[in-house]
């Protein structure tokens, strides 16, 4: 327990609450977090190995509502590009890149907020896009699940289906960057005291944000989902404009 910052802790427990009940996953909230604690190659070692054990319980939470052509479809081009988007995030500076995905974030859940009626077709080309660059950033920059959160929100998806192959694709994305951070040297043996703790909190933060979630219409989830986007959005640029 000795140097283990326990407000980071709660942090990740809150983000990982958020994640379940908007559907995307905990990295959207985790990452700006950890990089308040954190270098941020750290932080991109430290949030795959926590989202193992939180889309595991996920998984296992909401198993029902798997759909398996959108696993495919938004799954496998989501892991090729995290593959990539992984290795090129040695190489490449990531303040630009931040700032585009801040504002794409803003833009797209503002169209979506606003156009509230907008309903992008669900077929294999918009869910190909959707994966690929949700894969990509989730390489690149440590989350993807608000990317692949708009891409399924706009598939206007039942809320158990949309939680439930949102985990098993970030699964997959996780359990492939986490060869990708490995061999970077991205996971740092004295960041592994947090591993433990990481892990419970994965399955209290899943399971809390479940029992949320049972309370929270389907009317109510699409626009949930999308102003928690937009905080994201918001947030992520903050930071850069703050550091």
């Amino acid at each position: 327990m000795r140097d283990v910052n326990f407000i980071f802790l709660l942090l990740a427990l809150v983000a990982e609450i958020i994640g379940t009940i908007g559907g995307f996953g905990s990295s959207v909230f985790f990452v700006p977090i950890g990089n308040f604690y954190f270098d941020f190659h750290s932080v991109l070692g430290l949030t795959a190995i926590f989202h193992l054990s939180s889309n595991l319980s996920k998984i296992f939470l909401f198993k029902k509502g798997l759909n398996k052509r959108l696993l495919l479809t938004i799954g496998v081009p989501s892991v090729v590009f995290v593959i990539v988007g992984g290795f090129l995030s040695r190489v490449i500076k990531t303040d630009f890149l931040e700032i585009i995905l801040g504002l794409f974030l803003v833009g797209l859940s503002l169209l979506f907020l606003i156009k509230s009626k907008i309903v992008v077709s669900p077929n294999r080309k918009n869910a190909i896009i959707g994966g690929s660059f949700s894969g990509f950033s989730a390489g690149l920059l440590g989350t993807g699940g608000a990317i692949r959160g708009l891409t399924m929100a706009a598939f206007n998806l039942e809320k158990s289906v949309f939680i439930a192959t949102s985990a098993f694709i970030d699964f997959m994305i996780d359990f492939s960057r986490t060869f990708v951070y490995y061999n970077n040297g991205y996971i740092h043996n004295h960041d592994l005291k947090y591993v433990p703790y990481l892990f419970v909190i994965g399955l209290v933060g899943s399971f809390i944000g479940k029992k949320i979630l049972a309370y929270i219409p389907q009317s109510k989830f699409r626009r949930l989902s999308l102003i928690f986007i937009l905080i994201i959005g918001l947030i992520t640029l903050s930071n850069l404009v703050i550091s």
